[in-house]
């Protein structure tokens, strides 16, 4: 079967990630949904092949049946399941989509539909994808291993089986092939073709409940960084960029056919390349693109004052800071590679230049006692970003994290959503008091936050009796979980001491 030929069809291939918000009750709730970039930049490169390609976004979606007919009525010749990569959530490998995945190979293989997977699940466990009914898995970075394999396979070439960067199940028997190269250049891909979603449904959601339209892009692939609890099953610890010119011509584009006014930068470290961040900065002036976007990057790259300037100038809004823990014993056990000055240091600088600031905290790592617990949270209130996200260790394959507990994951490896945060593995405490310290770590949070609300408030003469009465309720509400939520900790150390 010829591909280009003028006498035959074009190859037709259906693409969809596995992710379901819906499936993810915290994220849904949220409401601040993201279309698969990822899946969008595989789409686009298939096109650029030659290949007719449609996607079927299940983001938005409510249930893995609804592409059943699709398939059934499509008459397609491969169907690919490739998430976004550059998603964090699509890096948990959460069993509620694994369980949609699985779902939509069964129909594309009822009807005799090659299927493809890629995504960072499948990268970890791909013979659980291939015995599901998957014909290929390709690993770690996919457009150029999924280019090739659609090729061969169109052209009937037996040597599809052998193209780096798959697997693949022959006589029952696993065929891991060579890892191929990651790709250095990043501009010989074409942008994501953002037309083949309903972008319109995502801006709808958006400004119903927040007000304003964000989207997500990534400028760089992979990190270079060793955080020993850090899976990288899709690009690695190598670390490439797209050139500036390009990430800012896409922006421009987004904003200027769909209203963007916000954008989330997916990236595991934004601007790591020396001088990108300046150029950057030069192109969003030259477009005259007015954007604000939130990152996330570490502590000990946020404490450089002109990179931190360029930053705010090119329109950085928001940064994320994996701050993990407020203990120095923690992150050097995490192979960190961060001070907690430098978290002090950074946090200070990022409000200087009016960026918002959140931490991504840590709790349950090796040997963490109520020490440590406690040092966190006194940088938490020390500090006041203005956001936290709380989370427990999560060993997951190719981290040495992982080597160190894999014996105790017995009965669960993997969270079933993003806010399971089950201690999966024998913690310094309990499943029950980690699950007690989420709850209290936010209340304690929030209570420091109205207290310092309270207290700006109250400097000014002109401040607003209904801004006042909000403070003093949620103070009101917080206090008192504070108090039930320690005791119940209390009595969870306890029995640990028992």
């Amino acid at each position: 079967m010829q591909q280009n030929s003028s006498e035959t069809r074009k190859i037709r291939v259906l693409l969809s990630p596995s992710y379901f918000y819906q499936f993810d009750p915290k994220q849904w709730r949220d409401k601040k949904p993201y279309p698969p970039y990822g899946t969008l930049y595989a789409a686009a490169y298939l096109r650029m092949l030659g290949f007719d390609v449609q996607v079927f976004d299940t983001h938005l979606c409510d249930s893995p049946e609804k592409i059943e007919p699709i398939l059934n009525s499509g008459n397609f010749d491969y169907f690919i399941i490739y998430d976004d990569g550059f998603n964090y959530l699509t890096k948990m490998c959460l069993t509620a989509m694994r369980s949609a995945a699985f779902q939509m190979i069964n129909y594309a293989k009822e009807i005799g539909t090659t299927v493809v997977v890629n995504n960072s699940d499948a990268s970890d466990h791909y013979e659980k994808y291939l015995r599901a009914g998957a014909h290929f898995v390709v690993t770690g970075e996919g457009e150029i291993s999924l280019g090739e394999l659609l090729q061969k396979l169109s052209a009937n070439d037996t040597s599809a089986n052998e193209v780096p960067g798959t697997v693949t199940m022959i006589h029952q028997e696993v065929l891991v092939n060579p890892k191929r190269p990651i790709l250095q250049d990043l501009d010989l891909l074409p942008d994501p073709d953002w037309e083949l979603i309903n972008i319109e449904a995502y801006k709808k959601i958006w400004l119903e409940n927040h007000g304003y339209f964000s989207l997500n892009i990534a400028t760089t692939r992979g990190c270079p960084f060793k955080c020993n609890w850090c899976a990288k099953p899709i690009y690695g610890n190598r670390y490439n960029s797209r050139s500036a010119q390009r990430v800012a011509q896409e922006m421009k584009h987004l904003q200027t056919s769909y209203g963007v006014e916000h954008f989330w930068i997916a990236d595991d470290i934004f601007a790591l390349k020396p001088g990108w961040i300046d150029t950057f900065a030069a192109e969003t002036r030259r477009l005259s693109l007015n954007i604000k976007y939130k990152i996330q990057s570490r502590a000990d790259l946020l404490v450089q004052a002109n990179y931190v300037r360029s930053l705010a100038e090119s329109g950085l809004s928001e940064a994320w800071i994996g701050a993990e823990s407020g203990s120095q014993k923690i992150l050097d056990a995490m192979d960190k590679g961060i001070t907690v000055d430098q978290i002090h240091e950074a946090t200070h600088l990022l409000k200087s230049h009016n960026v918002r600031v959140g931490f991504f905290l840590q709790f349950g790592y090796i040997d963490e006692n109520w020490d440590d617990i406690r040092k966190t949270l006194r940088m938490v209130k020390e500090l006041l970003p203005e956001d936290i996200g709380v989370s427990v260790s999560y060993p997951l394959p190719g981290t040495k994290f992982f080597e160190k507990v894999k014996d105790q994951l017995v009965e669960k490896q993997n969270w079933t959503d993003s806010d399971d945060l089950d201690m999966m593995y024998q913690g310094t405490f309990s499943k029950s008091f980690y699950k007690i310290l989420h709850r209290y770590v936010h209340c304690v949070f929030r209570t420091q936050q109205g207290l310092d609300s309270l207290k700006r408030i109250l400097s000014f003469s002109s401040a607003s009796l209904k801004s006042t009465i909000y403070q003093l309720t949620s103070l009101a509400y917080y206090v008192p979980m504070i108090i039930y939520y320690r005791a119940r900790l209390y009595t969870y150390m306890k029995e640990k001491l028992v």
